[in-house]
């Protein structure tokens, strides 16, 4: 197997991380997504869409999104269990990975595509050139902080986001608060449980590559 990574970006974080979680070693080359490699002929070759993280598989499959990456790992190598023990706790954690991607990641990625100077013509990651929308960031910075509001009230009802152990869905959650640190948003210091949610996730080695 191939991982094409990329460190300083969230979505191959995830990958990195569900690896880790694993144990697994998985040959591994870095795309510099601020040097524009993901757009080079030699990267689009693999990826014609140009976004990462990539896995290509012993056989030769290119998975080019986390979910398809996860549900690959998971089915090679099933323990430990990160996507559902039982047929319920496999609906919460694709529930919960869902609202964390679509209410969380998504407002982040918004404000920074859409604000940051540095991505003008860049607000869709991709192959091709879209121009930014600045009431897209302004109302991205409600929606991260309507989101950090959802997270601790369920993390107040259970330790992690689906089940009763860690599992995608809290991985990724975790790498999108994270990331929120790059649109000055940070968990309120009132929302205690995701702050030790959060903690006890950065502790884990995972969280570390």
């Amino acid at each position: 197997m191939i991982f094409y990574d990329c460190s300083t970006a969230p979505s191959p974080r995830r990958a990195r991380m569900f690896i880790a979680e694993k144990g697994l070693k998985i040959e591994t080359r870095q795309v510099s997504i601020a040097d524009g490699e993901q757009l080079q002929p030699e990267f689009l070759a693999v990826n014609p869409r140009a976004t990462v993280p990539v896995l290509v598989t012993d056989s030769g499959t290119v998975l080019t999104e986390n979910l398809g990456i996860a549900a690959y790992l998971e089915a090679m190598q099933p323990e430990p269990p990160l996507l559902g023990r039982t047929p319920d706790e496999k609906g919460l954690v694709a529930m919960w990975t869902a609202i964390a991607e679509q209410q969380g990641a998504q407002p982040v990625a918004e404000v920074l595509r859409n604000a940051n100077p540095r991505m003008k013509g860049r607000a869709i990651p991709g192959p091709h050139n879209y121009e930014q929308i600045p009431a897209l960031a302004e109302r991205g910075q409600a929606r991260v902080a309507a989101f950090f509001d959802l997270i601790d009230q369920r993390l107040r009802e259970s330790p992690f986001l689906a089940t009763d152990h860690f599992t995608l869905a809290d991985l990724t959650a975790f790498v999108f608060i994270d990331f929120a640190r790059v649109i000055k948003a940070r968990i309120p210091e009132s929302h205690r449980a995701t702050r030790t949610w959060f903690d006890n996730i950065a502790a884990r080695p995972s969280a570390r590559m």
